[in-house]
């Protein structure tokens, strides 16, 4: 039982084999040493076990809200969506904005718990503090899109005003194992799986009915001080006010053009560190340039509405129409977001620069709920293994930069149609695997990167390598000091001092992911700012060090349930043409000619900033942090283990 603000106390926790749903009160301390959302969801699926099958029943999918999650705090309209991913094998939590994290606190839950797996297609609708299940028979098998708009006038509601919708398509369903899940307004839960395991509980969606009612913060005088220090801090910063440039005008896009200026952007499935690098080797045309699907170029022409998530001020999101022909036919595309990862992903790194055509390529990949970043470089590897011969046993392939036959791939990687695609919907490491492809990938622990070209940004090559759910540029996203210059400016080719700068931006991604901010709010906030406003919403006492102490114990928590799993220091790795001294290793270009990733060096300096041996916690490392799960890892430091084929 916990008395904390911010909390309504209530978990609702769902038996889906037996059709039973109960109720439960959240550990006091678990709250006080978890925070919420990213860092209770990890306890809750530590607690259900490493060694469980991602897509069996016994798997755990929790949605959960945190303490600052629906309130008056800038961007925190935020749900995490925690389970052990069919992708990777290690624990994951992906989040999204938008409104449904808000509903669902305002519908009277902390968290909603799926275990076990209907015999049959169910969704479950939220409202006042109680989960009902529902037959989804009508809805299998069709796109997030057409599922959204039955659901809305099957329980009169109306998205943008008390409804909110988390559901997946027919890539959750088939087993996609990038599958993702998506709400109504096309925010992505999108890393890790997370539909696929939703998709292999025959769980279809999930629907919360709710009226606006924030939560009381438990000390307004302290939380009123805090959150007008933030909103000062958010509108003076160049990078978050409003209308003023950066995220508000162009969106998380903004970076496409920074990142190709800096030789940074990952090119031809990272062959190149620019499409600029690309032209002067001989690939592409002068049309082949980032800059036509930049924020600035999107913006300027096929920008349409820029709506926002709960409490937001910013309106990063960045919806568009474009008029695209396909096939022969005329399609007008309307979509949200165009994002930088997956502009990239769909883009550059596969080879070409049509904006328009990335519009349908998004549009397709919500309404069958794929990840974006995963689909883009998923096509990427195929095409790189076409022109290497690697693909000729199936008789099918894919040129760079085909963007017609990307359109098709897409659909059928969601509905496994054709030999290609069934493999391609496998995710990279079983594809490398199969085919004898390794060199061909960009993944590490069976995710792959983002667009942060790592030999450009050494803290970005650790971040990857580390990353308890993959390769991530979410877990600790240090372009922000790389490239932003936050909180201050550091060279990002140098490789000493980033280990030490990539646990500390993990640890307050921790913190951010669990309160469930955006994090986008550590562009203007520091540790002050969330410490006041955390205390003033929960009635709590905690000074800086204590918080990020919280943010540092839920990131080792994570790590130990993948060394429980089966990982150790030896995946966390880099793909070999990223590395120094490895065969088929490829300098960086431009702004970071001849650069390779020290890895060595950077894990020796982040492990010892960690306290960890070889990549593994220490039992004295988990006591230190009051992390109580057991006696010992049972990996010895310095041991290979292999992580469990799932």
């Amino acid at each position: 039982m916990t008395d904390l603000g911010g909390f309504h106390d209530r978990i609702a926790r769902i038996d889906l084999s037996e059709g039973d749903v109960a109720y439960e009160s959240i550990d006091q301390k678990d709250a006080e040493k978890y925070l919420g959302a990213r860092g209770l969801g990890a306890k809750y699926v530590f607690d259900q076990g490493p060694d469980v099958d991602p897509m069996g029943p016994e798997n755990l999918l929790a949605f959960m809200t945190g303490p600052l999650t629906g309130t008056q705090v800038t961007m925190s309209g935020r749900i995490a969506v925690c389970t052990k991913s069919p992708l990777t094998g290690t624990v994951t939590d992906s989040h999204h904005g938008g409104w449904s994290g808000a509903r669902l606190k305002w519908a009277g839950l902390d968290g909603v718990l799926f275990e076990g797996a209907a015999d049959k297609p169910v969704y479950a609708v939220v409202e006042d503090g109680a989960v009902e299940l529902h037959d989804a028979s009508h809805l299998w098998g069709k796109g997030v899109h057409e599922t959204r708009d039955i659901l809305a006038e099957e329980h009169e509601g109306a998205y943008g005003k008390n409804l909110s919708m988390m559901g997946i398509g027919e890539g959750g369903e088939n087993g996609v194992r990038y599958a993702c899940i998506m709400n109504e307004d096309d925010r992505a839960s999108g890393r890790g799986g997370t539909g696929c395991v939703m998709g292999s509980k025959n769980l279809k969606a999930v629907v919360v009915k709710a009226k606006t009612d924030m939560p009381k913060p438990a000390d307004p005088e302290t939380f009123t001080e805090g959150h007008k220090q933030a909103m000062e801090l958010i509108q003076e910063s160049e990078v978050t006010a409003p209308n003023e440039g950066g995220l508000s005008l162009y969106g998380t896009n903004v970076l496409m053009n920074a990142t190709e200026e800096m030789s940074g952007l990952p090119t031809r499935n990272a062959k190149y560190t620019s499409t600029n690098d690309a032209r002067e080797d001989g690939f592409g045309d002068e049309g082949f340039d980032a800059e036509a699907v930049s924020g600035e170029n999107v913006r300027e022409n096929i920008l349409v509405d820029e709506p926002t998530c709960h409490s937001c001020p910013v309106a990063c999101k960045k919806e568009v129409e474009a008029d695209v022909v396909h096939k022969g036919e005329e399609l007008n595309v309307r979509t949200e977001s165009y994002e930088y990862e997956s502009a990239w992903a769909l883009g550059p790194n596969s080879g070409h620069t049509e904006r328009d055509e990335i519009a349908l390529m998004l549009q397709r990949c919500n309404d069958h709920g794929i990840d974006t970043i995963e689909a883009g470089n998923m096509l990427a590897m195929a095409m790189e293994m076409t022109e290497e011969g690697k693909l000729d046993s199936l008789g099918e392939g894919i040129e760079w930069g085909d963007t017609e036959e990307m359109v098709e791939m897409i659909t059928k990687i969601a509905t496994r149609d054709g030999e290609l695609a069934d493999l391609l919907a496998e995710g990279p490491r079983r594809v490398a695997d199969r085919m004898d492809a390794h060199d061909n990938s960009l993944a590490v622990k069976g995710q792959t990167m983002a667009a942060y070209d790592p030999r450009c940004m050494k803290g970005m090559a650790i971040a990857y390598a580390t990353s308890n759910r993959g390769a991530c540029h979410l877990r600790g996203y240090t372009p922000a000091a790389e490239i932003l210059g936050i909180p201050e400016k550091v060279d990002p080719v140098e490789w000493e001092g980033k280990g030490e700068l990539t646990a500390t931006f993990q640890d307050m991604h921790a913190i951010s992911d669990s309160f469930d901010i955006c994090k986008f709010n550590a562009f203007a906030e520091g540790i002050e700012e969330y410490v006041t406003q955390y205390n003033g919403m929960t009635g709590r006492d905690v000074g800086e060090e204590e918080l990020l102490e919280a943010g540092e114990r839920i990131y080792t928590l994570e790590r130990y349930y993948n060394n429980l799993a089966g990982f150790d220091g030896s995946d966390d790795d880099l793909p070999d043409r990223f590395v120094e001294g490895r065969e088929g290793a490829v300098p960086g270009q431009g702004g970071s000619e001849g650069s390779l990733v020290e890895l060595e060096e950077l894990k020796n300096e982040y492990y010892e900033t960690r306290g960890w041996v070889d990549g593994v916690v220490p039992d004295e490392r988990l006591d230190e942090l009051g992390i109580d799960v057991g006696p010992g890892t049972g990996v010895s430091a310095g041991d290979s283990a292999a992580p469990a084929d799932d």
